[in-house]
């Protein structure tokens, strides 16, 4: 079993990420927790096997804490400027994940870790074989990953494409169309991005009935 531990200082996000890690085979994720002072205890004090921390917290942030540990990790986090994106890979980052993000992003980089943390179970190992393990570790084609955010193969991907691509916000059944899935289906796709904050919800209401969703990006 690999044990997670998450760092957010967002509450509702942190228990979002967690689910998500428990929802993939093998792992399991510790209690979230929102500051730099508590990680570092628990690091210290359980065995965590991966870290999932933001970069910006209420006291420094996630890269510093990667920097001074030695426990893969992998950086969630909101800001997209490059220099930073570069400071966490150069600290140890395994990948960098931009929020906000499907929650196959994250699984589909924690199935391909799982094999590779696999391939450390060994006396010594051979260059061609370190070589192709660390392609896989980032390819988003090997096998039993999905296409990351806006590829357009696995089904969040094309609704968060489609609602990008739109010019309002979508209904689940406009959704569905576009995407060419059932109803049922978009709903449950569109729940888990709005949970995630993929994407943005809102109501219409008509002149009788139920108010009904509408769902956007940004």
């Amino acid at each position: 079993m690999v044990n997670v531990l998450v760092l957010d200082d967002d509450f509702y996000v942190g228990q979002i990420h967690c689910r998500y890690v428990n929802e993939v085979a093998g792992f399991h994720a510790l209690e979230p927790v929102r500051d730099l002072r508590t990680a570092r205890t628990i690091i210290a004090e359980d065995d965590v096997d991966l870290l999932l921390a933001d970069y910006v917290l209420p006291e420094g942030n996630g890269v510093e804490l990667i920097r001074e540990t030695d426990v893969d990790a992998i950086v969630l986090s909101a800001v997209a400027d490059p220099d930073v994106v570069r400071s966490a890979l150069r600290a140890g980052a395994m990948t960098y994940i931009i929020k906000p993000f499907a929650a196959e992003e994250l699984q589909d980089f924690l199935r391909r870790y799982a094999r590779f943390r696999r391939y450390w179970d060994r006396e010594k190992v051979s260059q061609p074989e370190l070589e192709r393990q660390l392609r896989s570790l980032h390819d988003v084609s090997a096998p039993g990953s999905a296409p990351a955010k806006g590829s357009g193969s696995s089904t969040s991907g094309r609704i968060l494409e489609a609602l990008e691509g739109a010019d309002r916000s979508l209904t689940a059944m406009e959704v569905s169309d576009v995407v060419g899935t059932s109803r049922a289906t978009a709903q449950r796709h569109l729940a888990k991005l709005a949970e995630s904050r993929a994407v943005t919800v809102s109501l219409q209401y008509g002149s009788t009935g139920r108010p009904e969703h509408l769902y956007g990006v940004g």
